[in-house]
């Protein structure tokens, strides 16, 4: 691990703030520890007010040159940028599983998804189109045009520590947006890392400071961002309760946000289901990550036809499942984040008992050698119902629902009938259930799945969910428009000034 973090710039000690090749940080140390093995990885200096305005001036100062470059010449820059991740894909991938938690494959993947929004944005470089209107007045034309935003703020969370900061800032840049990234407090050397690559591109382009920043720090540096005038869009991944938050302080001052929140992920399993297909998506969608996705699988919505075939089928495949640690690629889970999200894991369980639910495959912390962390633990199993408030409630572990069902329209009922919208699938080889579950009568989340899991978007598809997922799209399709400002022109070439509707308007 130290040849991999010296691949990347991690020092023992590291500036947590940076405009580029400008590295500062006045604030306390944050200490990065892996929950791998429980050992310290770095300490991060963290970022202080002064700091922070400090990366205000640089991006504003960075702004007015970005946007003046054209969109398909930034395109070649995340091009570049691009280029740089695939050739740091390993060591990066490695980084992300060992400070974050996820197994080696997924981190790799993670770092692939970077390579692919940076693909898709360079395309889209080119691509930046309004509209071209017909005006009601002779001699006149009217069109559309769209005009970067300014700096994104962007907040993202543990579980994709670089992922879903690349879905931002990619699209960001080619529209002519500066960034500035508010990492997670649990993965921070990701940011550093990721920083040092965008400083390669940078400077063997001659950029100037300030298109890429880092602020790293607590909650109270989230706050200044999220408060502040200068940052026109705040896009935030995280929990619902953090987005209400940040959606309400960022609404205070007419600012603009993405928010993608929480998920409460259900895969409806009809009697018409091919089951092998549906047990291995059903499974990587609970345990993958540990259960650490907003697009993670909490319920399993299971006809009464096949009820006891797939709990059965489910209960042998836990079996088989092969906790310890996730560089070892023989391995399906590794550890959650930390303590804190052990404690919400065992809670939940005990919750489940509480509120009636039979535990069908006992959960547990795992002790001994390999566990010294003390973050493993099983994966569990429960019948339940859905109105049973820990249903409910999003618990980002590795814990999952079995819920039966009669009619279709009844199983489509429990999988709405959560505060959460994002992510849900289906199970079926009959084209009619998969339809009416695609219909405006379906589901009601932002991703509606046939024959695979909730998990595991594509870029080119926009990301994000409804209700208390909070309504933002990421990533492909048009999510771009979100980083703009769109502008209405009219041009009049004409030798006189008719006035719209017809109005007269005489001075003679």
């Amino acid at each position: 691990m130290q040849a991999t973090l010296r691949a990347l710039g991690i020092k023992e000690i590291n500036d947590g703030c940076s405009t580029g090749s400008n590295w500062f940080s006045s604030g306390t140390n944050l200490d990065s520890v892996s929950p791998v093995d429980g050992q310290l990885i770095a300490k991060v200096k963290t970022a202080s007010t002064e700091d922070y305005l400090k990366v205000i001036t640089s991006a504003k100062s960075a702004f007015l040159y970005w946007r003046e470059v054209p969109a398909p010449k930034r395109g070649e820059i995340v091009r570049q940028f691009g280029d740089k991740l695939r050739a740091k894909k390993s060591d990066l991938g490695k980084l992300v599983s060992y400070e974050m938690g996820k197994s080696l494959q997924e981190g790799l993947g993670e770092v692939q998804e970077m390579i692919d929004i940076c693909d898709f944005a360079v395309g889209l470089s080119r691509q930046l189109y309004g509209l071209q209107l017909h005006s009601e007045r002779p001699n006149h034309r009217m069109m559309e045009q769209w005009h970067a935003l300014g700096i994104v703020g962007i907040i993202s969370a543990f579980n994709f520590p670089v992922a879903v900061w690349s879905w931002n800032t990619a699209l960001a840049w080619i529209c002519g947006d500066v960034c500035i990234w508010k990492p997670s407090e649990k993965t921070p050397l990701c940011s550093i890392a990721c920083q040092h690559i965008w400083n390669e591109v940078a400077q063997e382009n001659k950029l100037p400071e300030g298109i890429s920043c880092i602020i790293n720090g607590d909650y109270k540096i989230g706050e200044l961002l999220t408060a502040d005038t200068n940052v026109p869009l705040i896009s935030a991944t995280g929990s619902t309760r953090m987005g209400k938050l940040v959606g309400t302080k960022v609404a205070e001052r007419f600012g603009k946000s993405i928010l993608e929140l929480g998920g409460n992920n259900a895969i409806i399993i009809t009697e018409n289901a091919d089951l092998n297909m549906t047990i291995v998506g059903a499974v990587f969608g609970a345990v993958g990550t540990a259960g650490q996705r907003c697009t993670s699988t909490r319920r399993l919505i299971i006809h009464e036809n096949v009820y006891d075939k797939v709990k059965d089928s489910l209960v042998k495949a836990y079996a088989q499942l092969k906790i310890g640690n996730p560089l070892d690629e023989k391995n399906h889970v590794g550890p959650l984040i930390d303590k804190d999200a052990v404690n919400n894991y065992l809670t939940a369980l005990g919750r489940v008992k509480a509120e009636g639910g039979k535990i069908i495959v006992e959960g547990g912390v795992l002790e001994g050698a390999g566990y010294e962390s003390g973050c493993y633990v099983k994966p569990a199993i429960a019948e339940a119902k859905n109105d049973m408030a820990i249903v409910q409630h999003e618990t980002f572990a590795p814990i999952l629902y079995l819920i039966k069902y009669e009619t279709l329209e009844e199983a489509i009922a429990l999988q709405n009938g959560v505060p959460q919208g994002l992510s849900s699938a289906i199970m079926t080889l009959n084209m009619r259930e998969a339809e009416l579950f695609l219909s405006a009568r379906g589901s009601d989340c932002g991703i509606a799945n046939v024959n695979i899991g909730p998990s595991g978007a594509e870029i080119g598809g926009a990301f994000g969910g409804e209700k208390e997922t909070g309504g933002g799209r990421e990533s492909g399709s048009d999510a771009w428009k979100a980083y703009m400002r769109r502008q209405t022109n009219t041009l009049n070439w004409g030798n006189n000034l008719p006035l719209a509707q017809g109005i007269k308007f005489d001075l003679g």
